[in-house]
């Protein structure tokens, strides 16, 4: 990484470190400052693209290559999605102070522990399709996260400790029903995503579906939230079980975006 890198990146960690402390601190006290976490998120996401804008120039292609970038890469575009969801929507913004904790913490500091290596962009790479699996997935992945906010607030407030934290909040109902509102959306970005992902398949190796790790693991998901809608709109689910489908479909959904990378140089197999 080159000087101005890491300005940037530094700069869009701090400000997302100081949004995280603002929600976590406001909930706490039972009122939260929302223009000002709103600010340090815009500001945050703003700085994160101009690290990723940086790169990209020096590298002369998109950060999704190796792990860096692809965790760089996440963290802007969940808090991209996050800040949209959190302007457009008052009711959910008290649940920054469960999302914002997993962003910064989980994947700031991750990303920090990662060699920041130049990457070579695989020629299977360069495919029109390719851009359109990978926005249509950080979407999905990004609504997954809202609505695990909202199961997370609703969870939160049946726990001793920080029941009064979210106390005046709309009442569990209406924060279920909206997670899953966001939920049925991601539903629609995450089969977006497949059917992107074959058709790029197709072009860059000549198959739309190898069953390798990571497709394996994205159908696992889908198939998941799939059940979950079809259970959370044909009975009805506890509001306890709700949210724990949500959790479970974000583990699965984690795993996808975060574990199979890891463990592979590439996402996917024969990507090179």
């Amino acid at each position: 990484m080159n000087s101005a890198e890491i300005y940037w990146l530094w700069a869009g960690l701090g400000s997302l470190g100081l949004a995280t402390l603002l929600a976590v601190r406001g909930v706490a006290r039972g009122r939260l400052p929302e223009k000002p976490v709103l600010i340090c998120l815009a500001t945050a996401v703003a700085l994160l693209a101009m690290a990723i804008a940086v790169r990209w120039l020096r590298l002369g292609h998109g950060p999704f290559v190796n792990l860096f970038e692809y965790v760089l890469s996440q963290l802007f575009s969940l808090g991209f999605v996050f800040t949209i969801a959190y302007w457009r929507f008052p009711a959910l913004r008290p649940s920054a102070a469960v999302v914002l904790p997993l962003i910064w913490l989980l994947l700031g500091f991750w990303m920090l522990t990662l060699e920041p290596k130049a990457s070579h962009l695989p020629a299977t790479f360069e495919n029109y399709w390719l851009w359109a699996h990978v926005a249509v997935g950080k979407i999905f992945l990004g609504m997954n996260l809202v609505a695990v906010g909202l199961a997370g607030v609703i969870m939160l407030r049946h726990a001793p400790v920080a029941a009064r934290w979210f106390s005046t909040m709309s009442d569990d109902g209406d924060l279920d029903r909206l997670a899953w509102g966001f939920m049925m959306a991601a539903f629609i970005f995450h089969s977006l995503m497949l059917i992107a992902g074959a058709v790029w398949a197709q072009d860059a190796w000549g198959r739309y579906w190898a069953w390798d790790p990571l497709e394996t693991s994205a159908f696992i998901t889908w198939l998941a939230m799939g059940l979950a809608l079809h259970a959370r709109l044909t009975w009805r689910v506890p509001v306890w079980l709700s949210c724990v489908a949500v959790f479970v479909v974000f583990a699965l959904a984690f795993t996808t975006f975060f574990g199979i990378p890891f463990l592979s140089e590439t996402a996917h197999k024969g990507a090179v």
